[in-house]
């Protein structure tokens, strides 16, 4: 039995060893599977159309069973361990990046087929993402979920009310106590947050815990979160009033979404090479994010994909640093629309630009001037993509410099940064990261030779 076709037409060329080790969720993880891979004997292992399997001796008297659905990726493992993926199935990976999985015309054995034709037809019975797609149709009580739509509007109003009034609390009171204040203060306004539907606001006033702790300033940035968050919830009061774009870009802020058969349906697809710039990955309240930059070569245009998985789930792993991919991509609509999902990715049959070539980047001037329009448009915007041309420097504190003279600040949370000293050694580089107001976060450097380096 082998994996239908339409599973597998979207599968990438084989992968390297950085792609099958950025799967590892932790670094013990990385160091093992690499002991498996090169030390150990596999009794068996195969591909075939979109899928690897293998047998690998282990603790336990029978062989452990792992195998690889590559178009999502998906894994399996008869293994004990919790992590995920496991040991066994990045040393299969690796394995197979080192070209030493042979192709097996016969397809799968039964206990590897039955696991992939069962996740193909789950597939198959799953929306698709298109926006003609029956089963990504309305609700099929609209009266119901107009009711429970009415109800969270109401949630929220009265849970930005609340918020309101405990921020004029807080200015009144003064900030000279928060460095004092446990993180209480801003958790149970955060779960009043929750409770009223709202967990963009919540997401937003937990992180404020930190910024008392945050060095010299610390009074003047809290401050502004605080104006922030009142002009979010007068915003909201008044979204009648506001232009459609920036009027989604509140409700988004605040924790409405949409669903991403009805942004696909909504919005015109933009096809172009997008270059996947750098990839940042975060982790709260068990739910890691991945946010990968792309930027048009064609239409300039930047885009910000996120992918969500639970704690020990795989995030999806589809576009690799430093490639190029042709795809249509459909843009969340918002007063700055970054955020976009894919609609359709194609072959390259039809001559886009060379791959693998570093970006463009650009001085730091030019970086602020477009950070400060976005801003204008979007008040809360906290991060914005950046590709420039510098040399990173020490004046005091980690930071870059372009051939201007003009330098910007590592964020505090990057630390030292020393990978991108290292591949720098003083001559300039090109760079890929967020700009954020509290320093600029690099993502991907690329080197004298023109290959991507995550940092």
């Amino acid at each position: 039995m082998s994996v239908p076709p339409a599973r597998v037409s979207g599968v990438a060329e084989r992968w390297d060893r950085e792609r099958v080790l950025a799967l590892a969720p932790d670094a013990p993880s990385q160091r093992i599977a690499r002991s498996l891979a090169s030390g150990r004997t596999w009794p068996a292992t195969g591909a075939g159309p979109g899928a690897l399997w293998g047998e690998c001796p282990g603790s336990a008297a029978a062989l452990y069973r792992a195998v690889v659905d590559l178009s999502g990726p998906a894994y399996r493992c008869s293994c004990p361990s919790r992590k995920f993926p496991c040991k066994h199935v990045l040393a299969l990976l690796l394995l197979w990046a080192e070209g030493t999985v042979p192709d097996d015309a016969a397809g799968p054995p039964g206990w590897a087929a039955s696991w992939l034709a069962t996740r193909a037809a789950r597939a198959s019975r799953a929306p698709s993402g298109d926006p003609g797609d029956p089963k990504a149709a309305e609700p099929k009580d609209p009266q119901a979920a107009a009711r429970r739509a009415q109800q969270r509007e109401t949630r929220v109003a009265s849970g930005l009310a609340e918020l309101d009034r405990w921020l004029c609390d807080q200015v009144r009171q003064g900030l000279a106590a928060c460095q004092q204040a446990g993180y209480g203060r801003w958790d149970d306004i955060a779960a009043r947050m929750v409770d009223a539907q709202a967990p963009g606001l919540a997401e937003r006033l937990r992180a404020l815990a930190s910024v008392p702790h945050s060095g010299a300033g610390w009074d003047g940035r809290l401050l502004e979160e605080y104006a922030l968050l009142h002009l979010l919830a007068v915003a909201y009061r008044r979204q009648g009033e506001l232009p459609p774009p920036l009027r989604e870009t509140v409700r988004s802020r605040i924790g409405f979404s949409l669903r991403q058969a009805d942004v696909l349906a909504g919005g015109p697809p933009v096809r172009d090479h997008w270059q996947v710039l750098g990839r940042r990955d975060l982790e709260q309240d068990r739910i890691r994010t991945r946010r990968t930059w792309l930027r048009g070569h064609k239409t300039g245009r930047d885009a910000l994909l996120l992918s969500f998985a639970a704690t020990g789930q795989p995030l999806g792993d589809s576009l690799t640093v430093g490639t190029d991919t042709d795809a249509d991509l459909v843009f969340y609509p918002g007063a700055v629309p970054l955020r976009a999902v894919v609609l359709a990715r194609h072959d390259d049959s039809d001559g886009g630009p060379p791959h693998g070539e570093p970006p463009d980047g650009g001085p730091v001037a030019g970086l602020l001037a477009g950070y400060a329009a976005a801003v204008a448009e979007d008040p809360w915007l906290d991060s914005w993509p950046a590709v420039l041309e510098v040399t990173p420097a020490r004046v005091p504190a980690p930071a870059v410099r372009d051939g201007d003279g003009d330098a910007l600040p590592l964020h505090p949370g990057a630390g030292d940064c020393w990978p991108l000293f290292a591949l720098s050694g003083g001559r300039p580089v090109t760079l890929a990261g967020e700009w954020t107001p509290r320093g600029l976060w690099p993502l991907t450097a690329w080197d004298e030779g023109g290959r991507a380096v995550t940092l």
